[in-house]
């Protein structure tokens, strides 16, 4: 069987190791891919992931069995509506599913009518009443960017300033563009965060292994939101009473609710957590794997993982037993400096002859440039360890992130740490 995976990040690098597992895979096919996933894959860099057309034709073209739409973009423009069309299975939910998170209006709203626990909200289309409701508000607060922004259409303003300028940023000067056409003020939630990615056919779930992600640029959880630094697997905070808790009050309830509404929701529906004094409540959703957090999902994934995004498709996941493996897995990102902000590209990538076999390295952010790997973007690659021990993860995949070299390379040293502290008190 051919497959087809859209997309070019770490993500996808994780979701193409885990599908080359099954013995039935012939070729997968990246679109766009990049230049360490050129290893795996067969990558197709002249067609981007959010040229439907293209997709399509390629996936018509090349004999595809299945295929697999992991960012949010492609999602929300309906490339698996347009895959189902001429025929081809795929993993992922349609357009009108992927507003859980294309559409913060959309989910907070969902979220209010079906009763499922999330924080307190206003949604605002207008700047000057949005400014009139934070001169009242008591801080920090935190305001949302109604469509997608990257994971970065997420400001928490410390006071009345700060919110001022938010809402400037991300209304008037668009620095998200037409996703802050609306934004979402909603109350600060305190307690711990948890990510929790699981798979669904619409009516069952498979809940995975759940990870903390650290989304901060500096140590110490300081500086500008990235798209993720480096997460962990397990969270010692999600334990087997949180997780029902959960099931019950969160996850199944969801599931229900878009049914509800007429859009099922198949494929990976992130559910993005905090543990408050008052209960688990839903930050976010996201309609797909979430990025680094699958670099160590799915490494701990025992059950073939083609298998399972096909019975999710045909909707039989309820008949599948997904298992995972013991242990822990830990990802340090290796950016280029000066990320999220401004940072150069084009240096070259200076990569160890072999890791470990417990450490694998996901290329997110590089490209083939006269046959040497060069940086091509904020992110570059995840390093990945998976061990009996969450300590034992932290160390080879540290040990291994310092055998790679680029100019400017910048990483946290701190991964992981608050989930030790937890797992060893």
């Amino acid at each position: 069987m051919n497959l087809l995976v859209v997309g070019g990040g770490g993500r996808e690098h994780a979701i193409i190791k885990k599908l080359r597992e099954n013995p039935e895979v012939e070729t997968i096919y990246a679109l766009p891919g990049n230049g360490g996933i050129a290893a795996d894959a067969v990558c197709v860099p002249e067609i981007g992931a959010k040229d439907i057309p293209a997709i399509v034709d390629f996936a018509k073209s090349h004999d595809i069995g299945f295929a697999v739409v992991a960012p949010d973009d492609p999602l929300a423009l309906g490339c698996v509506d347009a895959l189902h069309t001429v025929g081809i299975p795929c993993f992922g939910p349609d357009a009108k599913a992927a507003r859980i998170e294309a559409s913060k209006v959309f989910s907070k709203n969902l979220m209010k009518k079906y009763g499922i626990p999330t924080a307190r909200y206003e949604v605002f289309d207008n700047p000057d009443d949005a400014l009139a409701y934070l001169r009242t508000a008591s801080f920090p607060i935190v305001v949302k960017a109604d469509g997608l922004a990257l994971g970065k259409g997420v400001l928490i303003p410390q006071n009345l300033a700060e919110a001022e300028e938010a809402v400037k940023s991300i209304m008037e000067d668009k620095v998200f563009g037409a996703s802050g056409n609306e934004i979402v003020v909603e109350e600060f939630l305190t307690g711990p965060e948890v990510s929790v990615l699981a798979f669904t056919d619409g009516t069952a779930i498979a809940p995975m292994v759940s990870s903390m992600d650290h989304k901060r640029a500096g140590e110490g959880d300081t500086g500008l939101n990235t798209g993720g630094m480096g997460t962990i697997a397990p969270n010692p905070c999600y334990t087997p009473e949180m997780a029902q808790r959960c099931m019950d009050t969160i996850f199944l309830p969801t599931l229900a609710a878009m049914r509800a509404e007429g859009c099922p929701f198949k494929g990976c529906l992130y559910f993005g957590l905090m543990l408050t004094p008052d209960g688990p409540k839903v930050i976010e959703y996201n309609c797909r794997f979430g990025d680094p957090e699958t670099q160590v999902v799915l490494p701990l994934l025992k059950t073939d993982l083609l298998t399972i995004m096909q019975a999710v498709e045909n909707e039989t996941l309820a008949d599948l037993s997904v298992e995972w493996s013991d242990g822990a897995a830990a990802c340090v990102i290796l950016a280029s400096g000066g990320y999220p902000a401004h940072y150069e590209k084009g240096k070259v990538i200076t990569l160890p002859d072999a890791v470990p076999e417990n450490v694998t390295v996901y290329h997110a952010g590089d490209k083939l440039e006269n046959g040497r790997l060069v940086t091509s973007g904020g992110r570059v690659l995840g390093v990945t360890a998976t061990a009996p021990t969450l300590r034992q993860a932290l160390s080879d995949a540290y040990a291994a992130a310092d055998t790679i070299e680029f100019e400017g390379k910048y990483l946290r040293r701190d991964i992981g740490q608050r989930a030790l502290r937890l797992t060893e008190e």
